[in-house]
Order: C-alpha cells, then sequence, then structure tokens
C-alpha cells in the first residue's frame, strides 16, 4: 500500500458493518468471519421453490431466489442498512457480485435479458445520491454480463417506508406506486429480472411487476439480495 493509503486507514479505518472489527486488504464491507457466517437460503435455481412460491396468484413469474435470509438485527440487516443509509455504494456492488457468483452455476440466470431494478422515487433519490438496488443490479451484470435497463419502469410517488407496516398496510402503501415508461416497449417479448435489496411481504416488486406485465410477451423473474421469510 501506499503512503496515502496507509494514512487513510489510520485516520479512517474501514471497520466492518457487523462486527466493527478493522477490515483487511481485498476485504469489502464485511470481514472474513462475519461474511463466512451469513445464512444462505440454498433457494438458487430451485423450480417451485418457497419464495417462488410467495408470487403465485400474483403475476405469472418465471422464477425467484434470494441470496441470505433477513433477521431484525442479524448480520444481513446490518448489511443492509449500511447500503441504504450509510452510503456503502461499493458495499452495494460487492453484494450484486455476491449475488451473481454464487447463482450463475446453477443456471438461474440462463434466457435473462436483462437487469431490472426497482427504481427509488426521484426526491428520495437525489436524498441518497444512489439506488441500492441499482448497484446491486451492476455487480449482479459485472458477473453475468447481462445488460441493465433502468428507465422503463418509475415510481411515481415517495411511499412511506415499510418497515414498520403490517402486511396489509404494506400492500396498501404500494397502490400504484409504480409506472411503465415509454421505455419499457424495448423489453416487449423479453426475460427480464427484477432486482430489489430485500423481500417481505412481496409487495413492492408485486407492484412493480404489475406495472410491467402490460408489454407484450414480457417474462418476468426475481431476485434478492435476502429475504425476510
Amino acid at each position: 500500500m501506499s503512503i496515502w493509503t496507509d494514512l487513510r486507514e489510520f485516520f479512517f479505518p474501514r471497520l466492518c458493518v457487523s462486527c466493527g472489527k478493522r477490515l483487511m486488504q481485498g476485504e469489502t464491507g464485511l470481514c472474513l468471519a462475519c461474511s463466512a457466517s451469513l445464512p444462505y437460503t440454498f433457494i438458487y435455481n430451485k423450480e417451485g421453490n418457497e419464495m417462488e412460491r410467495c408470487f403465485w396468484g400474483r403475476f405469472p413469474i418465471v422464477r425467484a431466489s434470494s441470496l441470505f435470509y433477513y433477521a431484525k438485527g442479524g448480520k444481513v440487516a446490518q448489511v443492509l442498512y449500511a447500503m441504504k443509509y450509510h452510503n456503502r455504494r461499493t458495499l452495494c456492488v460487492k453484494m450484486g457480485e455476491w449475488i451473481g457468483s454464487e447463482l450463475f452455476p446453477s443456471g438461474f440466470f440462463e434466457g435473462i435479458d436483462f437487469l431490472v431494478p426497482v427504481p427509488l422515487f426521484r426526491t428520495r433519490l437525489r436524498q441518497r445520491g444512489y439506488n441500492q438496488s441499482e448497484l446491486l443490479a451492476r455487480g449482479i451484470s459485472l458477473k453475468t454480463s447481462i445488460p441493465l435497463c433502468l428507465n422503463a419502469v418509475c415510481r411515481v410517488r415517495n411511499n412511506a417506508t415499510q418497515t414498520h407496516k403490517s402486511g396489509y398496510a404494506r400492500w396498501m402503501n404500494v397502490e400504484g406506486l409504480f409506472r411503465a415508461t415509454p421505455e419499457a416497449e424495448l423489453l416487449r417479448g423479453k426475460h427480464i429480472l427484477l432486482v430489489d435489496d430485500v423481500l417481505t411481504t412481496g409487495a413492492t416488486l408485486t407492484a412493480c411487476a404489475d406495472a410491467l406485465s402490460s408489454i407484450e410477451g414480457i417474462r418476468i423473474s426475481i431476485v434478492t439480495l435476502a429475504w425476510a421469510k
């Protein structure tokens, strides 16, 4: 490392978002010990898996998967919080690369034409400076070479946070939340993969899929970093 890197590490040490220990060279966001203890779902490309069944009857989903299980206060929750609120953009991309690396051998990405991250409302995007779902998708793209489509769907209002809402309130909170744009016609006859950070009730992802379902011949799959099963 250069002297400038050494000085930066001394005054602004990189710390693990979970345990708070100093990160070693080559570690991003999480130390090796915390990375090794993350709760994998091992869903990968299992047809008709439980996560996929969450969307049956809501829209004609092709496949669905998530890399980790989410638990309140757990390591994955700490990662998600850092991604969304602590400006950890590199961590977002790294998590996307992790999704891509883990799911690629299973054939999960076969036939996917575009990655479509769930969009933020423009004011929230301006405040945060980035969309964590878009950065996740960029990480997946780095590992799979699947292109991103960023302008096919937009969020039409800044809905209140879903964090403390009941299941029913979550569904009411996302009614009419997304709208397909004229650029969505580029997805005619394509198989898209909606990308989001976490799946809870599925309300947000279903609302996003609904906005795109009128596109002729579109096929929709879903992937998230975490699943609050």
